[in-house]
């Protein structure tokens, strides 16, 4: 009916309209066009007014839908989690309760069989039965019980072996295979699920048993049934009052029916089969047994109820039982809140709104009146008239504006008259800054020395034409990319100290390294370099020059090289000549000695005096011919030198010092073998004053093509750089360059460790 009266309706509607439009009437393309061009004339101010208002109004309308939806929507999550969480407790609750009273009734059928056939076990003790005739007696009690429909008893041994069953095929029979015999071979005792598929069946059913265990005969007596039949066994009373008590809102209640549709428990419908009824609706319940587990909407009337309401259901299915657990509530009642909250905030919005209508119009005029005003001074100042100004008769914002508009005009004819002037000394900036970067590249392509400078992020940015004749790299291979690849392995420690202080915004003086050239050759190099800046004085990259000094070092080299020939020539004359010649007139001394001792002669006390004096000669020229040449003389090894610093100080006290080396490490040049073992024994003579350590260890071995010697020690953290750099540290620096080999100190709180490296070029 209600929709056959809104088609007449519209029926009407459409016939009076027609009549209108024929007549000219209100409703036209006409009205529609002149109601347009009205609003287009309108003032400003009105345009505002109405614009304003529309959109007040729509944003108000929306904010209200918004907080209305949004609580009826946390209103329905709040009634779902809470039906939800109730029809999990009751499902557990059932499940619980159901599991209980099958596992008693199973325990209370397996006690009474094992007290009969403990019966039975004490007449075999009389000699009123055999032991054979008894377990017949007890196996034919046993298979004559039924649990349920179709459950029985069974017993088995603890070795798997069945001993009764219904099924004789099965008697002695070995069934340890079978996961829950194993689990009532390990417990005998107890109660047990498990899944079980008989021959015939597709698909496996639960099951469940209660097992006691007979020790004389040694039978686990197992009562089992499927649980699908276990429903007659529940007890509905134990939890019947706890899911009548749940109430959601004022109607709302809890319930469980089973597949077939009746109700176990329910506040209206208690033992009434719902499909059987004529006046209930089935049509949720054949829902439920289609999902199995999930919520519902739909409309319900109760048989003491005259009118169906809208209900809300969250439903969950126990397939052991077949019954359906289920929570549900009349959303009306949960809405009416809902509904008042409505009423409210429509009746606020519209006095709100008729309160603000005047407001709202007396603004708009406040706004739109100065505008106008500026609207026509800016008409002039596009002109090119700066000289136009607005009085200033508020201090609101409109009067800020005004201000506002002032100074820029005053800006403005500042701006024009100085904008004249800047462009020229822009330019004359420009030109002066053209002709010093001509000056700057002119200065660095015409320097002596290897040039390039940097970006912050270190890549290369220019090389004058020196870096390419000493380096080989050109210019158009090195643009964009970093140099990494022209840095030594070894030299990369210091290399990164210098990187360091370039980005400290420091400048470095005269560092003496090394650099590979394009071809693989070694050149070395003096380096200095300092920072460069943006004109915020910001670090915009850097500035480095590389001095060749190849040739100086080699130099220095020969003439350090000389220096040690002559010191181990010197060294081993004093060892080959002048010992040997010494421990001689040693011996005709102790010849005097003797003889003036023999006569009681007044000088023997003198001649034995000579001896001494002559023996610490020959021990004072060993220990400068050692000095002098201390790997060539002992034992004609570095290893043995070592060795030999080890043996020297092993016996200062509180000290423990050891020495670990490869013996494929053997060192040819023995030159290179000299500084290494002066290097050594300074730092163990550092460490030995100065670190306060207790334990010194020297290493000497080979890694990844390099010979390394390191020195470590447990004492106080020493400082490497500053003005308490020791001379010691420094002499150890430069023997390992002359050998032109890595140095590298780390020290830490907990120890100290110097490193040097060589190439193999040097060893064996």
């Amino acid at each position: 009916m209600a929709g056959f009266h809104s088609h007449v309706c519209y029926k009407k509607l459409c016939v009076g309209i027609h009549i209108h439009h024929g007549k000219g009437g209100i409703i036209t393309d006409q009205w529609f066009q002149r109601l347009k061009k009205i609003f287009i004339s309108l003032k400003i101010r009105y345009k505002f007014l109405i614009s304003f208002s529309t959109i007040f109004f729509l944003f108000m309308l929306l904010c209200c839908l918004v907080v209305y939806f949004f609580l009826k929507k946390n209103i329905e999550e709040n009634i779902e989690s809470e039906l939800n969480n109730t029809t999990q407790m009751i499902h557990s609750m059932v499940k619980t309760s159901a599991t209980v009273s099958i596992k008693n009734y199973l325990r209370a059928v397996a006690e009474k069989n094992k007290e009969i056939i403990a019966n039975i076990y004490r007449q075999t003790l009389e000699n009123t039965l055999s032991t054979s005739q008894a377990k017949k007696k007890a196996a034919k009690i046993l298979l004559s019980q039924t649990i349920g429909t179709s459950g029985y008893i069974y017993c088995v041994d603890s070795t798997g072996t069945v001993l009764t069953h219904p099924r004789t095929a099965l008697l002695g029979a070995n069934v340890a295979h079978h996961a829950f015999v194993t689990r009532q071979m390990t417990s005998p005792r107890g109660y047990l699920e498990y899944d079980w598929k008989n021959p015939g069946e597709t698909n496996s059913r639960p099951k469940a048993l209660y097992m006691v265990y007979f020790e004389p005969w040694d039978w686990i007596i197992s009562v089992t049934a499927y649980r699908t039949e276990f429903n007659k066994l529940i007890n509905v009373d134990d939890f019947q009052k706890s899911i009548l008590s749940l109430k959601f809102g004022e109607t709302g209640y809890s319930f469980v029916i089973d597949n077939l549709g009746n109700a176990i428990i329910h506040p209206k419908l208690q033992d009434i089969n719902i499909l059987n009824t004529k006046e209930l609706s089935n049509e949720c319940f054949e829902y439920m047994k289609e999902k199995k587990k999930g919520k519902l909407i739909y409309y319900w009337k109760n048989l003491d109820e005259s009118v169906a309401r809208q209900k809300l259901v969250i439903f969950n299915y126990i397939p052991e039982y077949q019954w359906f657990v289920a929570s549900s509530c009349y959303l009306k009642e949960f809405y009416r809140p809902l509904e008042t909250l409505r009423n409210c905030i429509f009746g606020i919005f519209f006095a709100f709104l008729m309160l603000m209508l005047p407001i709202i119009f007396k603004i708009c005029a406040s706004i739109t009146t100065p505008l106008y005003e500026l609207m026509e001074r800016f008409e002039s100042v596009r002109g090119g008239d700066f000289s136009v100004r607005m009085v200033t008769e508020s201090t609101d914002e409109i009067g800020q504006l005004t201000s506002y508009f002032n100074r820029s005009m005053e800006q403005l004819e500042t701006y024009h008259d100085n904008l004249q002037n800047q462009i020229k000394e822009r330019r004359m900036a420009q030109e002066a800054q053209k002709e010093s970067q001509q000056r700057y590249f002119l200065l660095m392509e015409a320097a002596p020395d290897p040039i390039i400078t940097y970006n912050k992020e270190g890549d290369v940015l220019y090389i004058n034409p020196v870096f390419t004749k000493v380096f080989g790299w050109p210019l158009e291979e090195c643009i964009g990319l970093r140099m990494d690849h022209f840095v030594p392995e070894d030299n990369w420690s210091e290399t990164q100290m210098m990187i360091n202080e370039i980005i400290a915004g420091r400048a470095i003086n005269n560092i003496e390294t090394r650099r590979y050239a394009k071809d693989g050759q070694t050149v070395y190099v003096s380096i200095s370099g300092a920072p460069t800046r943006d004109r915020n004085g910001d670090l915009s990259g850097s500035i480095i020059i590389h001095r060749d000094i190849t040739k100086s070092k080699q130099l220095e080299k020969q003439l350090l090289h000389a220096g040690d020939r002559e010191r181990q020539k010197i060294g081993q004359d004093l060892h080959d000549d002048l010992c040997p010649h010494l421990i001689g007139v040693a011996g005709l001394a102790t010849v005097v000695k003797n003889d003036l001792a023999q006569q009681s002669h007044g000088s023997a006390a003198l001649a034995e005096k000579i001896v001494m004096l002559m023996e610490d000669a020959i021990s004072k020229t060993q220990t400068m011919a050692r000095g002098l040449c201390p790997v060539h003389l002992v034992a004609h090894g570095l290893q043995n030198a070592l060795e030999q610093i080890v043996n020297t100080f092993k016996y200062t006290p509180g000290i423990k010092i050891g020495f670990k080396t490869s013996e494929t490490v053997i060192c040819e040049d023995n030159n290179v073998a000299t500084h290494l073992y002066h290097i050594a024994r300074e730092a163990v003579n550092n460490a030995v004053k100065h670190s306060g350590g207790n334990c010194i260890e020297i290493s000497l071995f080979k890694k990844n093509g390099f010979v390394h010697l390191w020195i470590e020690d447990n004492g106080k953290w020493i400082k490497t750089t500053g003005p308490t750099k020791g001379i010691g540290l420094q002499i150890m620096a430069y023997r390992a360059k002359i050998i032109d080999g890595g140095f590298e100190i780390k020290t830490t709180p907990g120890g100290s460790k110097i490193k040097v490296c060589i190439k193999y070029k040097y060893s064996v």
